[in-house]
C-alpha cells in the first residue's frame, strides 16, 4: 500500500503548468514535529519536514484559485519518486506527494 497523509502548512503559492491541456499545481509544505523530552531526560528539538506537493485537474484548478503560502492543508496521496538529468547532465532525483484528497482547514 502506498499511502500518505499529511497535516501542514504550504511554502508558497502553488505553480501552475499545463501538461497537455492537463492542469498541475506544485508547492512544498512544511510539517511539524513539536520538541519533546524523551524518558530518560534527553531533549530532541522540534522538527520542520518539508514536502512536494502536486496535484492535478480538478485539485490543481482549486489550489490555483484558493491555496496560498501558509495556507493549512490536510491531505492524502502517494509518494512517487523520480529522477532526471538537468542541463549539466547531472542525475537528480526527487520525491513527490501526488494528491488523491484534501482539505482546506482553517488557520
Amino acid at each position: 500500500m502506498n499511502k500518505v497523509i499529511l497535516c501542514g502548512h504550504t511554502g508558497q503559492d502553488p505553480r501552475i503548468r499545463y501538461v497537455d491541456s492537463r492542469p498541475v499545481a506544485e508547492f512544498s509544505l512544511a510539517t511539524r514535529e513539536p520538541a519533546r523530552t524523551l524518558p530518560n531526560g534527553s531533549k530532541v528539538p522540534e522538527l520542520t519536514e518539508w514536502h512536494n506537493i502536486v496535484m492535478w485537474d480538478a485539485h490543481a484548478e482549486f489550489a490555483e484559485k484558493y491555496i496560498r503560502k501558509g495556507s493549512r492543508l490536510l491531505l492524502e496521496g502517494k509518494l512517487r519518486t523520480r529522477t532526471w538529468e538537468d542541463r549539466n547532465a547531472i542525475k537528480r532525483t526527487i520525491t513527490e506527494i501526488y494528491v488523491t484528497a484534501f482539505e482546506l482547514l482553517p488557520r
